[in-house]
């Protein structure tokens, strides 16, 4: 609070913003590498330590922080000698996902970054080398690559287990195993109504509701 007025905010400005509050349309996105977790050194510096707590146990702990839905928003790993490694590194986060899923965290989505391979991806793009980065799903050739097969295949094998929505669009947030809740059919008519009219549209989106 007095960071925000020493900065320049007005105490008019902070009471809106404190009784505006638009946390019931957010999705809380979350990436997860295998350099994410860092090991303090006795000096303060830090070091890459590999997986020691992994993606539940943190998703959890952000969860339990912020209370909002969550999608895993990325994630790769390079093929690797044996060109397998990509694809055990995709399962991996994927039983990550059905853990936080089964714990009761609201999970919205599971991404693999990127689609295609990416080009000097590995200087964040600071320097323009041209260094190709193969660690999409498919290649600049639009072949796919066995982590684009094993995506492919863990949406056939769950996709009955797991209903499709496109939840995102539908905020506040509709989960798969509310959708047949009456206000959620409520909802999802409204949003019908919205996009056949767009006047209805402009008229109730700022009538959030209340569940």
């Amino acid at each position: 609070y007095e960071y925000l007025l020493d900065n320049g905010m007005t105490r008019d400005e902070y009471h809106f913003f404190l009784g505006n509050n638009l946390k019931h349309q957010c999705i809380m996105g979350n990436d997860y590498y295998r350099t994410n977790e860092h090991r303090v050194r006795a000096d303060g510096s830090t070091t890459a330590s590999g997986e020691v707590f992994g993606y539940h146990v943190i998703t959890t702990q952000y969860h339990d922080r912020y209370q909002l839905p969550v999608m895993h928003t990325e994630t790769n790993l390079w093929q690797g000698p044996n060109g397998d490694e990509a694809v055990l590194w995709l399962w991996k986060e994927w039983a990550n996902v059905l853990r936080v899923r089964n714990d009761g965290v609201p999970i919205v989505g599971f991404t693999w970054y990127s689609l295609t391979d990416q080009v000097d991806w590995d200087t964040a793009l600071r320097e323009n080398n041209g260094t190709l980065n193969p660690l999409g799903l498919y290649d600049l050739d639009r072949n796919i690559r066995p982590v684009g097969a094993a995506y492919k295949q863990l949406i056939e094998d769950w996709r009955q287990v797991l209903p499709a929505q496109s939840a995102c669009l539908q905020l506040p947030l509709v989960m798969p195993h509310d959708a047949d809740q009456p206000w959620a059919t409520a909802q999802k008519a409204k949003a019908r109504r919205a996009h056949h009219d767009p006047d209805t549209k402009a008229m109730t989106a700022a009538q959030p509701e209340v569940h």
